[in-house]
């Protein structure tokens, strides 16, 4: 009876060693897979850089992170080193072959995308994390398996079978091994096992090849109906679309003072992620601009933004809450400009946008405006008065030159001016109707008025609400007195207009009125 039971348990004990085996060989391959398709992927993506990543890190050793992202030369070892050793430690460990050593490579790799940023609470990175639930993510969890490999690595469906039966010279016999297992025959079954993950490898490639094949369709497609040569990321819709990343980033985004609080001379405009898009008669971009920014598009906006030099943006209270979350949350530090724009009151306005932790605060241009026109401005005076009594800098906004030169005529004195300048050349100014497509009137007198004034300027709707091109909004607004300018950018748009900017603000600014910050 014992007998039988013995003999039962060994062969189910050798049934379960050969699942286990292939199926830490099926694991192998997985992951394999995983490293050679992320490899592959990089390696055929123009313009890839691993800038990104290492800019996001928030942790320990994130000096030296940051450092390999601003030197160009080191970066582009990191990303040649990031490309081919995803590339070998996918091929070693989809072949079989070193696979001991393929999978301590894997697991030096994935420790360092783990380090670099981890999934910890308050150390959230800056762009979508998938696969990360908070201490343990993907990287980590593919990490554990490369450790089970390399202490079991499954010799079946591996080269490594064959490798080992080759006549290479002779290795330096050790005392724990026989001598069967210095001297390896080579079997047809150990042959046949090890060659038998060629053809997973060449599913691979079929895969692969198919994937381009229909891309490259794609592309095909997209360039007969469009007439045009495609940029390297493709869209959904017949216009392609390039993006600027931060690896083209190419200046220092200058900064300047109001009172004691340090200022990017471009400051990031609230409307487009509040929703308020002055689309003129396109009634459904409201919707569209909402739908866009959710929080997580809120943080990477921000978070590209402070990348480039931005440190701060202008909008309403309501979008405090968001502003608190990337404070919190992402660990951000970009700053506040309040209009306090709140129900109409901006006294109110004011202890709102204090308590939301705002840096600065500035009466609604169009609250203000309303404000002179029924002669009543001592609302204006009140919240400047509470916002400096709060330790803030004070101003006074406007979209009409005689909003500010009736609180002149008033004696308000505010810390700085935030006024819109733009000029009128554009088509739909041009087209007979001032409803919602204009909004500086009278540029040249504006540009005349406020050389007088001795406070610091920003000039807001610069571009007129998308109708001008930045590159000739900015320029004009800055040759033509304004020391700050507030621009509303999409994510994608921010390291092209930060260059413009810096491109601009690089050498003498041909302009009549003083720096006044």
């Amino acid at each position: 009876m014992n007998s039988k039971m013995n003999k039962e348990d060994a062969g189910r004990g050798a049934k379960g060693s050969v699942l286990q085996t292939v199926f830490l060989a099926a694991l192998r391959i997985a992951i394999g897979w995983h490293f050679l398709y992320e490899g592959v992927a990089k390696l055929y993506t123009p313009g890839w850089t691993s800038s990104g990543y290492l800019i996001q890190s928030k942790w320990i050793f994130s000096g030296l992170f940051h450092a390999m992202a601003s030197h160009p030369v080191i970066l582009r070892i990191v990303d040649l080193a990031n490309i081919w050793g995803l590339v070998l430690i996918g091929l070693g460990l989809f072949l079989g072959l070193f696979t001991r050593l393929a999978a301590l490579s894997g697991i030096v790799l994935l420790l360092l995308y783990y380090i670099a940023n981890p999934p910890f609470l308050g150390i959230e990175t800056g762009l979508i994390a998938e696969g990360n639930y908070l201490v343990v993510d993907k990287n980590l969890v593919e990490l554990f398996a490369l450790c089970v490999i390399a202490i079991f690595p499954a010799n079946v469906f591996s080269l490594d079978a064959v490798r080992k039966t080759l006549p290479f010279p002779a290795r330096k016999a050790r005392k724990e091994e026989s001598a069967e297992e210095d001297k390896p025959s080579l079997s047809r079954r150990a042959a046949l096992s090890g060659l038998a993950a060629l053809p997973f490898f060449g599913a691979f490639a079929v895969a692969v090849l198919k994937k381009k094949a229909y891309e490259s369709h794609e592309a095909r497609i997209l360039m007969a109906a469009t007439g045009e040569k495609m940029d390297a990321i493709t869209s959904a819709t017949l216009k392609s679309h390039q993006f600027t990343s931060l690896k083209d980033l190419k200046g220092v985004m200058p900064h300047a003072k109001i009172r004691d609080l340090d200022l990017s001379r471009v400051i990031l405009g609230g409307n487009l992620i509040g929703g308020w898009a002055h689309a003129r008669d396109l009634i459904y971009v409201d919707k569209l601009v909402k739908s866009y920014h959710t929080d997580r598009r809120v943080f990477d906006t921000f978070f590209i933004a402070e990348q480039c030099g931005i440190n701060t943006i202008l909008t309403n209270p309501q979008l405090s809450l968001v502003i608190n979350k990337y404070w919190h949350r992402e660990k951000g530090k970009i700053q506040f400009i309040s209009d306090c724009g709140y129900k109409n009151d901006v006294v109110e306005g004011v202890r709102v946008s204090v308590d939301a932790g705002a840096h600065a605060c500035y009466v609604h241009g169009g609250i203000c405006d309303e404000l002179v026109k029924q002669g009543n401005l001592d609302p204006i005076g009140k919240a400047v008065e509470l916002a400096r009594r709060n330790g803030l800098p004070a101003g006074i906004g406007a979209h009409n030159l005689e909003t500010i030169q009736a609180c002149v005529a008033a004696g308000l004195k505010p810390d700085f001016w935030v006024k819109t300048l733009h000029h009128t050349g554009y088509w739909s100014a041009q087209a007979g109707s001032e409803n919602d497509n204009i909004w500086c009137k009278n540029p040249e007198e504006t540009i005349a008025f406020m050389k007088t004034l001795p406070e610091p300027w920003i000039a807001f709707k610069t571009m007129a609400a998308g109708a001008i091109d930045p590159r000739i909004a900015f320029r004009y607004a800055f040759e033509n007195g304004a020391d700050f300018i507030c621009a509303g950018m999409y994510d994608f748009q921010i390291v092209d207009d930060v260059n413009l900017a810096c491109e601009i603000l690089s050498g003498p600014v041909p302009r009549e009125r003083a720096w006044m910050a």
